[in-house]
C-alpha cells in the first residue's frame, strides 16, 4: 500500500496558487483514476483506490501546510505505511515552473510544510515529487508568491508540471523509483 500525499492549503480559497501544487496533483490523479477524495479522518481528505496495480490512499491535508506532518503521521501510524512507500508531493521555488523532480530521500530545505513532514516522520528518507513553481522576482513577498491567485496563462504553465507529476506518480508505481527519477528528472 502507498500512501500519496499531496501537500497544500484547505481549498477553495488557496486553490490555483503555487502553494496548492500538490493538492492539485492530487485532484488530477484522483480523476484520473476515479478516486474518490471526499473521506474525512486523519485531519484530512482522503481516498482509496487501484492505480498501477497498486493499492493507494490519496490523501490532501486539512490542517494547512505547516502543519502537514501532523495528518501524514496519522496514516503511517495507523496502516502500518513504510516510510519507503510514503510519497509526498509538493509545489518548489527552486525549480523552474512546470518542472518537475523525483527525489528518494533528502532535507526539507525551506519548505515548511516539509519541515513539519520531516519533524513527524522523524526522517529524510521517504520518496517526494516536486513541482517547480519558479522562484519570484526581486522585491516580491515569498509568502505573497507562493499564495497568490495565479493568472490563467500563468496557471497553464504550472498545469504542465502537474501533469507531469501525475505521470511522475504512476512511474513509481509501475517502474520504481529508480526507473522514475531517470525518465523524468531527465525531461
Amino acid at each position: 500500500m502507498y500512501l500519496i500525499v499531496g501537500l497544500g492549503n484547505p481549498e477553495p480559497e488557496y486553490s490555483n496558487t503555487r502553494h496548492n501544487m500538490g493538492f492539485d496533483v492530487i485532484n488530477t490523479l484522483a480523476k484520473k483514476h476515479d478516486i474518490k477524495v471526499e473521506k474525512q479522518g486523519f485531519d484530512s481528505l482522503y481516498g482509496t483506490g487501484i492505480i498501477e496495480n497498486e493499492k493507494v490512499i490519496l490523501v490532501k491535508p486539512q490542517t494547512y501546510m505547516n502543519l502537514s506532518g501532523d495528518a501524514i503521521i496519522q496514516f503511517v501510524n495507523y496502516y502500518k505505511i513504510s516510510l519507503d512507500n510514503v510519497i509526498v508531493i509538493y509545489d518548489d521555488v527552486d525549480i523552474l515552473s512546470g518542472t518537475v523532480k523525483i527525489r528518494k530521500k533528502g532535507g526539507a530545505g525551506t519548505h515548511n510544510g516539509m519541515k513539519s513532514v520531516v519533524q513527524n516522520l522523524n526522517s529524510t528518507e521517504f520518496p517526494r515529487v516536486r513541482i517547480g513553481t519558479g522562484f519570484p522576482i526581486k522585491d516580491v513577498n515569498l509568502i505573497e508568491y507562493v499564495l497568490c491567485k495565479l493568472p490563467k496563462d500563468e496557471y497553464n504553465i504550472l498545469f504542465k508540471g502537474i501533469e507531469t507529476g501525475v505521470t511522475a506518480i504512476e512511474k513509481i508505481l509501475k517502474d520504481g523509483i529508480d526507473n522514475a527519477m531517470n525518465v523524468i528528472n531527465c525531461s
